[in-house]
């Protein structure tokens, strides 16, 4: 049996199955998407008000629910970037 010992070689061996769903195309899409304006202002809107300590108790959960998201896109972003490189396309 294989073991990978080094992380980022892990990791790409664990989002194999998924980056294998997708073509080169949807790949370059994945790694170019960017949020429309009007969701990219209201994160700002939180944004703002957590930096002034003015998030109500429902807002601050939407404003983690869309960091949580950022974090997951950024990830997803930066391996399709990755596999394109790899791959010459």
């Amino acid at each position: 049996m294989n073991i990978t010992t080094h992380p980022q070689q892990a990791f790409h061996r664990g989002t194999d199955p998924i980056f294998a769903l997708l073509t080169n195309d949807q790949m370059r899409k994945l790694a170019q998407f960017q949020a429309d304006s009007s969701l990219a202002d209201r994160v700002d809107e939180l944004a703002g008000k957590a930096n002034e300590g003015e998030l109500t108790t429902e807002e601050r959960g939407e404003y983690e629910g869309y960091i949580e998201a950022n974090n997951l896109m950024a990830v997803l972003q930066a391996e399709a970037r990755f596999r394109l490189q790899l791959s010459g396309k």
